[in-house]
Parts: structure tokens; C-alpha cells; sequence
């Protein structure tokens, strides 16, 4: 799970190996972003998003520049274009994404990929329980949090010149093979639930009867609210964004609901009227009826392969951690919890039936 959405506060001294070519960006700024004028100054945003993130500052307006890494990557990886890309396709519909100003694809101008786009101001909101809100306050940012992903599934994509964003077919079917395949590439030793997801997840996938925009890390810490309303004025981190099943993101959303409050996003066991914030029945009643569902089915085969996904992301940590080049005490408390997000993600799975 990337962070770049945690990028957009606090910024950092820019090191040697991250610094940009000041006098070659201004000059590409001034021939393509509308309303560009100097001098240029710069800062890199703290935070350990995959894709570098700078704040641009000029005397009229300030930016944010997202690059690729510089150096050899992964060919799918950092895939600034397409970021771009889903951000230009749905700002003019009115969804609350940063205005895009540009994207450079000539890696002769700052040394790698990279666009610019508007800075939004607002507030983050990094802890879902929401210490020191009322429980009004916490209800109206949680019904517009909801009513926002129904706003992105409600997107025609094909008008927002987003058709061909993704690949035709079960959504959750790819995604299956893709994180069997990245977990099968990081495995260190055996692990009894993951091999029985792998042999049940792809047996019981459920049909797929709705195709959307997916953000793919849509969690309340990835966007951006109005400085005192409970309005998104951006969502943000779009580098997992691709077509598919909206219920992959739902379901993911409602992760949240059956994760302990640990600072971030969880809120198990703190719904209901005396915090405001909205039970996972009442948040699934709202999203229906925003994007006109009778319903969703069982959420638990949903839960299962969100499990599965993270497992195989940590797992992959695991990997880089034994050969060198992974060592963070996040990462090392990542890697702590792997036998129990592989026996969670199990245990929905036998709660769906398997």
C-alpha cells in the first residue's frame, strides 16, 4: 500500500540524489503549464510514497510535481502516466481531484517521467476514529467519504475518456493470479492459509456485474478535506487506479470496519451514536442507495482476498528484508503480523463457506 496520500503534509530538505534541474523545469513550465510565472523554488514532501512528490512554489501559485524514481524500475511500475491519466480524465467531470497542468514523458527534461498538478490545501485525516470530532462532525465526514467513492463509481468512464483504462473481464480474477504470482515470486517458507486461499480464492470468485473506475487504496487518509467542512476536496494516491469491479474498492473501504482502531484507519468497535461513526450496515444502505444497489453480496469472500492482497504485499517486504534491501522498523512491524493477516484473511474465507 502506497502512501503518497501521507506525502502531501510536512515537507523535507531535498537530498543530491533527489534534487531537480531548476532552470530546465521552468522553462518546460512556462511552455506548457497555463499561467506559469517564476522564479521557481522547491521542496520534497516527507513520506515514503514509491513515486517521488515535490511542492513547487512561485510567487502567483504553488504545485506539486510527482515524478518516477530515477534510475532502472520495474517496467509497470511508478506509472506516473497513468496517474496523470486518470486525473485529467476525471477532473472535468467535477470529481474533487487536483487540477493536472502537465505531463512529461521526455526523461531529458528532470531525468525521469513526471507531471504537475495543483496544490489543493485542506486537511488530512489520518486516525479514522477521529480523536477530538464531535460525533456530528464524525458522521458528516463519513457520509461524504461514502458519497464520494459512490461519485467515482457513478462516473461514466467512457465519456471521461477513461475506456480503455483497464483490462476487459473479472476483475478479481486478474487480481488474484497477479498477487498469487507476486507471493509465489517473495515466498520464504510454507504458509498453510495462504495456500488454501490460493487454491480457493480463483474456485470462488464472484461474478462481476458492474465495471467502474477503481482507486485501489481508497481509505480516509488518502484525501484531502475542505479546511472547516466536512467536504473532499481531493482524493488523492491514484498510482493503484485501473478499470474493474467497484466492490473491490467498497470492500476495501470497509476494511476499516473489522481492523482495530491502531491510529490509522480502523474503526472496529467504535460505531454507533455515541461516536457518529456510522455502523458498516449503515454505510453499506448509504452506498447502495447512492449507486442504486439492492445490496452487496457476501462481504466476507471480499474481506478474504483484500487479506490475501495485503499478505502477499507484506510477504513481499518479508523478501526484500532477507536480501538487504528493506530495513525500516515499520517495515520489521509489518512483517510481525504476517501469520495473523494470513490466518484473518483464512478466517473469512471459512466465514464465506470455504
Amino acid at each position: 500500500m502506497s502512501d503518497a496520500g501521507a506525502s502531501m503534509v510536512g515537507t523535507i530538505a531535498v537530498e543530491d540524489r533527489d534534487r531537480l534541474d531548476l532552470d530546465r523545469l521552468s522553462a518546460w513550465m512556462g511552455e506548457h503549464v497555463d499561467g506559469y510565472g517564476g522564479p521557481l523554488s522547491y521542496a520534497k514532501f516527507a513520506g515514503g510514497q514509491s513515486n517521488p512528490t515535490y511542492r513547487l512554489d512561485t510567487p502567483g501559485r504553488a504545485y506539486v510535481l510527482r515524478r518516477k524514481p530515477f534510475g532502472p524500475i520495474l517496467p509497470s511500475a511508478h506509472a506516473v502516466d497513468r496517474e496523470y491519466r486518470v486525473i485529467a480524465g476525471l477532473h472535468p467531470t467535477g470529481f474533487p481531484v487536483p487540477r493536472p497542468y502537465g505531463l512529461c514523458e521526455d526523461a531529458g527534461v528532470l531525468g525521469s517521467a513526471f507531471y504537475v498538478m495543483e496544490m489543493v490545501e485542506g486537511r488530512t485525516i489520518w486516525d479514522g476514529s477521529m480523536p477530538g470530532a464531535t460525533a456530528t462532525e464524525r458522521t458528516a465526514h463519513y457520509h461524504e467519504i461514502v458519497d464520494t467513492l459512490a461519485r467515482l463509481h457513478n462516473t461514466d468512464h467512457v465519456a471521461a475518456g477513461l475506456g480503455e483504462y483497464g483490462k476487459p473481464g473479472n476483475y478479481f480474477e486478474r487480481q488474484v493470479a497477479r498477487w498469487t504470482k507476486q507471493y509465489r515470486a517473495a515466498e520464504t517458507g510454507r504458509m498453510e492459509p495462504v495456500e488454501r486461499l490460493i487454491e480457493w480464492l480463483p474456485r470462488t470468485v464472484p461474478e462481476q456485474t458492474r465495471t467502474s473506475v477503481v482507486h485501489g487504496d481508497y481509505r480516509i487518509d488518502n484525501m484531502i478535506f475542505a479546511g472547516s467542512e466536512p467536504r473532499v476536496v481531493a482524493v488523492l494516491d491514484w498510482e493503484l487506479s485501473t478499470l474493474g469491479d467497484p466492490l473491490a474498492d467498497f470492500s476495501y473501504f470497509l476494511m476499516s470496519w473489522v481492523t482495530q482502531p491502531e491510529g490509522r484507519s480502523g474503526v472496529m468497535g467504535l460505531t454507533g451514536p455515541e461516536t457518529g461513526i456510522p455502523t458498516i450496515e449503515e454505510v453499506t444502505a448509504r452506498y447502495c442507495a447512492a449507486t442504486g444497489r439492492d445490496g452487496v453480496p457476501d462481504l466476507n469472500w471480499y474481506f478474504a482476498y483484500n487479506l490475501f492482497r495485503l499478505t502477499g504485499i507484506v510477504q513481499g517486504i518479508k523478501k526484500r528484508m532477507e536480501i538487504g534491501t528493506a530495513s525500516s522498523a515499520q517495515a520489521e512491524r509489518s512483517v510481525a503480523r504476517l501469520d495473523a493477516l494470513a490466518e484473518a484473511a483464512w478466517g473469512f474465507a471459512v466465514k464465506a463457506g470455504a
